[in-house]
């Protein structure tokens, strides 16, 4: 299974990525606190960037409503929403130690490191006996060999040749891991002795695990309420404002970009993990009788890595190539509007600088689906961690409209005209408002309502047992008028009529696009990295312009008095026109290791000021990625540099125009 993983040194991104402050622990000074993460100034600059684009890319040229909802949710909006009794996660303990796992995740890990054993014992067997002792590690007391640089979450990765049929079994389970409830997770620790990695020990069995913070509103905590767990609720809630504020036009999106918090059992792997986190969600609102979208044809024929739900219950994780429009006629993917934003998924991916050979979508299996969902694509992003669900895209239905409707007794709905009305038989039923009323009192609403609410079948059922026996009985569950009720002829008339309607009133569906953001930055950060071909040592991450966090680096030959006028001017213009530039003058680095260090922070182009610039008012321009470099006049680079980073220009269109001069020696 390491083939399912990105291959790279792991541990020199990590001490890259803390060594220039992109990110940290939180609380770092008082020992931290598992899943809470502080960005630093090339973390934050990054993934403001990737919001930026993200904005561009979807509010602004698809013309969304952007809100900014409240973070504390009343208890009851969750418990209506189905967050508060589904929104779970299963988790075992070691039953000697206490440690804590998320269940799908050690079963993963564990049956992952075991495979990953059967394939190092594999290379060893086919190696002569003198290559195999020079590339095995030593033996441990029970003679098994350990690759001591695989240190991994399902223990050490020991030499261990597996059955065939094994090798078949444990690659079935991971492919459709996220496809087991608890009990069939329990089955799979108790069948295949699943223990704690680090200590050896058993494990208890999974139990649920409610993944919200809870918390209480007022000074004397009069009000329950959750941390939200993501940004969707707000936006649901508000949807009559926004279809107001859209003159009732349909289809239409509103989008959100926030903060949202989960109390994961085992935060683990970085940003990929946490329990405070930034999410950029969207609710596209579609006539559930009509999934199609006008801009369709745009995304039609980008072809995809789909890893459909049927594939995955083959035990099979090889994804099929297929044109969007080719997903949709054949019902791989389910409707045109779900299609439309997977491929505004793809491309907004590659804009940032994910690899195209690193992307994939998983379909949901029917026991992962969330509890709103009909229909959900995963955007996977395969870094050294395996495949990563960075986007999710759902189908919810009408789901979230409806129960909050429900509850509320607040119409979440569209009305719209009818350009001829619709004419058709109805079963309605019709009280007799003198013995109704009187007869059931304060149940007559509520009863009303539920014989009003009932489907045709059932509402006839009750027209059939009021001819035979001239009365019947309703139960209602669920309200204050909980009980059973007699109904009788006298009191109620159940008969068909000719409705005619001059408008229809539908609860729309919604198709949610949901990012998380630092999965993506973490997933980019890894796709941008390497180290120059002639120096292991000085790593590179390669941001494109409109990503990076600074655009340019200025900095002087020396710290000599004619360079300061010039730098300075230089730096003051490229702020002016928008572009985030460093200035770097610490007289006691070599300008090789100046360049060496914006490298690391992914910093794509650099100026330098230099004698010359005091003669004839000219300076070097560096690119990161080649090391080449162009000179020219002030006013001549600065504007290169500002349409290199706009994106009207290319370092092609510069080389062109102004040939390369020789690098410094130090570079």
């Amino acid at each position: 299974m390491t083939d399912n993983k990105l291959s790279i040194d792991r541990p020199a991104i990590e001490s890259l990525l803390t060594r220039r402050f992109f990110f940290a622990p939180s609380f770092g000074i008082y020992g931290g606190v598992a899943g809470l993460y502080d960005y630093g100034p090339t973390g934050t600059a990054l993934q403001q960037n990737l919001i930026n684009m993200w904005r561009q890319h979807f509010v602004i040229e698809e013309d969304m409503l952007e809100v900014d909802c409240s973070i504390m949710t009343p208890a009851e909006v969750l418990k209506t929403s189905g967050h508060v009794d589904k929104f779970a996660d299963w988790m075992c303990k070691d039953t000697k130690s206490g440690d804590i796992f998320r269940a799908d995740h050690l079963v993963e890990a564990v049956l992952e490191a075991r495979l990953e054993g059967d394939v190092l014992a594999r290379k060893l067997a086919g190696a002569s006996i003198a290559n195999a002792d020079a590339a095995a590690a030593p033996a441990d007391a029970s003679g098994a060999k350990k690759d001591k640089k695989n240190k991994k979450k399902g223990g050490p990765v020991v030499a261990t040749k597996l059955d065939d049929s094994v090798v078949a079994e444990y690659q079935n389970i991971l492919a459709q891991i996220d496809n087991y409830d608890g009990e069939g997770l329990g089955e799979l620790i108790t069948r295949f002795d699943i223990r704690n990695p680090a200590t050896g020990n058993e494990v208890t069995k999974p139990v649920e695990f409610n993944l919200m913070f809870d918390s209480s509103i007022g000074p004397t905590g009069q009000l329950k309420g959750y941390l939200r767990p993501e940004t969707a609720q707000g936006q649901f809630l508000n949807f009559s404002r926004l279809l107001e504020f859209n003159n009732q036009k349909m289809p239409f999106a509103s989008a959100m970009v926030g903060r949202s918090f989960r109390n994961e059992i085992s935060p683990r792997q970085g940003l990929l993990r946490v329990r405070e986190f930034t999410m950029a969600e969207i609710e596209h609102y579609v006539d559930p009788q009509n999934k199609d979208h006008p801009r369709f044809e745009e995304v039609a024929d980008i072809k995809l890595s789909l890893l459909p739900g049927s594939v995955q219950l083959t035990g099979s994780t090889d994804t099929v190539q297929m044109t969007i429009r080719d997903a949709v006629a054949q019902g791989v993917i389910d409707n045109k509007t779900l299609g439309y934003f997977m491929g505004r998924i793809h491309l907004y991916l590659m804009s940032i600088g994910i690899k195209h050979e690193l992307l994939r979508f998983r379909q949901h299996l029917n026991n992962e689906m969330a509890h709103y969902a009909c229909d959900c694509w995963d955007a996977e992003i395969k870094n050294s961690y395996g495949w990563i669900e960075c986007v999710g895209c759902a189908d919810r239905s009408a789901y979230d409209l409806t129960v909050h409707s429900n509850r509320t007794n607040q119409k979440l709905c569209v009305r719209e005209n009818l350009t001829e009305p619709h004419i058709y038989e109805k079963l309605v039923c019709e009280p007799n408002s003198k013995v109704f009323g009187p007869k059931l009192k304060r149940a007559a609403k509520p009863v009303l309502e539920h014989l009003e609410g009932m489907s045709p079948a059932d509402l006839s059922a009750v027209k059939d047992a009021l001819a035979s026996d001239g009365k019947t009985t309703v139960t209602l569950a669920g309200s204050a008028a909980d009980g059973t009720y007699e109904i009788t002829t006298e009191m109620i008339t159940i008969e068909n009529k000719t409705i005619t309607e001059y408008t229809r009133e539908y609860t729309p569906n919604v198709i949610e696009p949901s990012f998380g953001i630092g999965r993506i930055l973490y997933s980019l950060l890894e796709h941008s990295y390497s180290v120059r071909p002639d120096d292991e040592q000085r790593a590179v991450l390669s941001f494109n312009p409109a990503v990076a966090p600074f655009k340019c680096l200025i900095l002087p030959l020396s710290n000599h008095a004619s360079f300061k006028k010039p730098l300075l001017d230089v730096a003051r213009r490229l702020r002016t026109n928008g572009v985030p530039a460093r200035v770097d003058d610490a007289a006691s680095v070599s300008i090789g290791r100046r360049y060496a260090r914006n490298d690391e922070l992914g910093t794509p182009f650099a100026i330098t000021v230099d004698f010359d610039t005091a003669k004839d008012g000219t300076v070097t321009l560096r690119e990161r990625d080649s090391t080449n470099q162009i000179r020219a006049s002030i006013d001549e680079i600065v504007d290169m540099v500002k349409n290199l980073v706009a994106g009207s220009a290319t370092w092609e269109d510069a080389l062109s125009k102004y040939p390369a001069v020789s690098a410094a020696a130090s570079d």
